[in-house]
């Protein structure tokens, strides 16, 4: 129900925008997070936004560098990330929740499959 696309290969300092489609009915209700992991690595919250007011939240690590934005006419949520860093490199992985938005991962129903993205020094 969720599908996370955009990921590649990308040189420290470049940009890359992930996408998130998303086939729940309601869409709108939705808060939308997106979170990371490396192998050995405890899965990473990195920004959400929330359904009705359009709140946003970011982890420190990716603050002023990564943007996070919806359309709700394409049910489809945007991680746009500029300055990225070799230690941005992980899966990265969407997810939804009628719930109050939050960084903590446990509290998400619906989870879409990753996309890579790796950044080469």
């Amino acid at each position: 129900q969720l599908q996370a696309s955009g990921g590649g290969l990308v040189q420290a300092g470049g940009s890359l925008r992930l996408s998130c489609a998303a086939s729940l009915r309601t869409f709108s209700r939705y808060n939308i997070a997106w979170f990371r992991q490396t192998p050995g690595k405890e899965r990473e919250f990195v920004a959400g936004i929330a359904w009705n007011t359009g709140a946003k939240i970011y982890a420190d690590s990716v603050l002023g560098r990564f943007s996070v934005s919806r359309d709700n006419a394409k049910s489809t949520v945007y991680l746009q990330m500029n300055s990225l860093k070799p230690d941005d490199t992980a899966v990265y992985r969407c997810a939804a929740d009628l719930g109050g938005l939050s960084r903590d991962s446990r509290v998400y129903n619906y989870w879409g499959q990753g996309t890579l993205v790796t950044v080469s020094s």
